[in-house]
């Protein structure tokens, strides 16, 4: 029979080993609890040696810096592209003339269309997304307003110094209507030295005519503007201002519309226009309209 000190022992032991067996089922992974069960409870040491393998286990965990360095690349892979931005300049120029500026970077080659003061044209953004043209100004403070086909958009204001003295009209249209502008100054014949146009050389009279819009543009927005001194040096007279529109294969035997803007001591007035064209029968002929606009007076300096 064993003694009570053998079976104190022995009881103690057994006790040891089913603590340790439950604590590795709770704690540990299962195929570490059955290699613990395995083992001879009364080897030395055996304890902790099973906790150095848990914590070993505990220690193959990222630290803390690498796991909180993981989202941040991930914000940064799916970060949204910068904003395309579109920016427009107006600057006021000699003889109440304005550089106009638009940039758009990601808006290359797209349709653009400028506004300004009841006056506006179509154009297209070059191969690097910009724009610029002199327009003259219609309003002492001259605002700008400048539009892409997809919507985006950017407004340009300029002070504009001497608008009291300088004459315009403007003619402008949609699509292919055919329209020019004509001012024949102080008596000029036509094709003479002061019969002045967009197809005129440069300097041939006092004014000029500014044509602004891309008629190669779907349904395009054209406009031209005489410009001219209210007084000049040893100058004095009338300037006969007519409206024109050719006959061509687009508009004959329609309806064509254009509109007439006049600014005079300042002020700017309009007036509408439909014309009804002639058959295809008269092509290349040209009618010409003298009263949409008034003449203008012009005295000496």
């Amino acid at each position: 029979m064993l003694s009570k000190q053998a079976m104190l022992t022995s009881g103690m032991t057994l006790a040891c080993a089913l603590g340790i067996g439950f604590f590795m089922q709770t704690s540990g992974s299962g195929w570490l609890a059955r290699s613990t069960a395995a083992a001879d409870p009364e080897l030395p040491g055996e304890p902790e040696a099973a906790q150095l393998l848990i914590e070993k286990i505990t220690l193959t965990s990222a630290p803390p810096e690498t796991a909180r360095a993981e989202p941040e690349r991930q914000s940064a892979e799916i970060a949204p592209p910068a904003t395309c931005r579109m920016a427009a300049t107006a600057k006021a120029a000699a003889l109440a003339m304005v550089s106009l500026s638009v940039k758009a970077s990601c808006r290359a080659n797209e349709r653009l269309t400028v506004h300004h003061s009841g006056m506006s044209f179509t154009a297209a953004l070059d191969d690097t997304g910009q724009y610029s043209a002199m327009i003259p100004a219609l309003a002492r403070t001259a605002v700008f307003i400048a539009e892409t086909a997809s919507g985006s958009g950017a407004v340009a204001v300029a002070e504009v110094d001497g608008l009291e003295a300088i004459e315009r009209v403007v003619l402008q249209w949609s699509g292919n209507s055919g329209f020019e502008l004509h001012a024949r100054e102080f008596g000029a014949a036509y094709g003479n030295s002061g019969h002045v146009w967009h197809g005129a050389a440069a300097k041939a009279g006092a004014g000029q005519v500014v044509r602004l819009g891309d008629d190669s543009l779907l349904a395009p927005r054209v406009v031209e503007i005489y410009s001219l001194p209210v007084r000049l040096p040893g100058r004095s007279g009338i300037v006969s201002l007519t409206a024109e529109a050719e006959v061509t294969g687009i508009n004959c035997g329609r309806d064509i519309s254009a509109q007439a803007l006049q600014l005079r001591g300042g002020q700017l007035s309009n007036r509408d226009l439909v014309l009804a064209m002639p058959d295809c029968e008269a092509l290349g002929s040209f009618l010409v309209l003298n009263n949409l606009v008034e003449d203008l007076k012009i005295a000496a300096n």
